[in-house]
């Protein structure tokens, strides 16, 4: 009877592991992969953008898997996009700004989770082009991708949008000719956008790239320039691991880039 009780014992210990092992199993099958909130996270080039590689090749359902801050366009470059507490919004050239469906897609976007790291305060009213240099000049390192935001009122917000294009799709520079361009005065809302180092020059813009949307969620754009007040907080998320897509098929795949658009890229985006 002992013996039996031994081996009875023996038996229903396996079994548990088994079943544990198969719990376990299936809860980490079925448990989320942890996110790695500090990647900066990109599908496609700004090179392949300027020659016309306009055709979405990722829905934006999937860049909400790796971000919840951003910026970026639309398939046929319709518009721009702003990744905002996980919510992607489509400002369009007609100035308004839509909610993007999950199965929108992207030719061209980044984004990141945004967790502050630093904040550095403008000294001074700033446009564009000064509050570029001066404030790359407090970064900790040039060398790093920062998630830059802003929050606050902006004595002026000078945004543009271009249309959606039709093929043969033109270069981006083409394209901007017919951009729409919208001016306001005293405009309350988020910056959103990142500063890339010079030598992702090919891949993104280089230095700072940024994006606006209105605190009522009704107009926005890419930032041509802007005044930033005088003590507004600029938050930082420093980014220091970069994951890519790129397309496989289409016309990415026999795009020359090996050309230099730097200068043309500066034009664009001013």
């Amino acid at each position: 009877m002992d013996t039996l009780k031994f081996f009875l014992g023996i038996g229903l210990a396996i079994v548990l592991v088994f079943f544990t092992a198969s719990v376990y199993t299936q809860f980490t099958r079925d448990s989320p992969v942890p996110t790695d909130r500090e990647t900066f996270y990109q599908v496609s080039t700004i090179d392949a953008l300027m020659q016309g590689v306009f055709d979405g090749v990722q829905p934006v359902a999937e860049l909400k898997k790796h971000g919840d801050f951003g910026i970026g366009t639309f398939d046929a470059l319709d518009g721009e996009m702003i990744v905002l507490d996980g919510v992607i919004y489509h400002a369009k050239a007609d100035g308004k700004i839509y909610r993007a469906p999950d199965n929108l897609t992207t030719p061209f976007a980044t984004v990141t989770y945004f967790d502050r790291d630093r904040t550095d305060t403008t000294g001074t009213a700033m446009n564009f082009t000064v509050f570029s240099s001066a404030m790359s000049g407090q970064l900790p390192s040039q060398n790093m991708v920062y998630a830059v935001r802003m929050q606050g009122v902006f004595p002026v917000m000078k945004v543009r949008a271009i249309p959606a294009q039709q093929k043969p799709y033109p270069t981006l520079s083409e394209a901007a000719m017919n951009q729409s361009v919208y001016s306001y005065a005293n405009a309350t809302g988020t910056v959103v956008g990142f500063y890339t180092p010079v030598f992702f020059k090919g891949l993104n813009v280089e230095g700072y790239h940024l994006h606006f949307i209105s605190d009522d969620r009704q107009t926005g754009g890419h930032i041509l320039d802007f005044t930033v007040p005088v003590n507004t907080p600029v938050e930082y998320d420093i980014t220091p691991e970069f994951y890519m897509i790129l397309p496989t098929s289409g016309d990415f795949t026999g795009a020359d880039l090996s050309q230099d658009l730097s200068e043309e890229l500066a034009k664009v985006e001013k």
